[in-house]
C-alpha cells in the first residue's frame, strides 16, 4: 500500500493534504471521503476537487511572484 501511495501522491494536486492540515484530519480520510462521495453522487465532488486544485495552484503561483523581485525574472 505504501508503494502505491508513493507513486500516486506526487501526481495529485495536494488538495487532500492541504485540507487535512487545515482541519487537523489525516489526509487519507479526506481522500476516502472524496472517493465515497464521488460514487454516491456520480462524480460531482471531482469538480469540487479540481476547482480547489486550481485555486491552490493560483495561490502558490501568487506567493512565488510575491517572493521574487523584478531582478529575479
Amino acid at each position: 500500500m505504501q508503494r502505491i501511495r508513493s507513486i500516486f501522491e506526487p501526481m495529485v494536486f495536494g488538495v487532500c493534504e492541504y485540507l487535512g492540515e487545515k482541519m487537523h484530519i489525516p489526509s487519507y480520510r479526506i481522500r476516502l471521503f472524496f472517493i465515497y462521495t464521488s460514487f454516491l453522487t456520480f462524480g460531482s465532488p471531482v469538480f469540487i476537487y479540481l476547482g480547489m486544485a486550481f485555486i491552490l495552484n493560483i495561490r502558490a503561483y501568487m506567493n512565488r511572484c510575491k517572493r521574487s523581485s523584478i531582478w529575479d525574472l
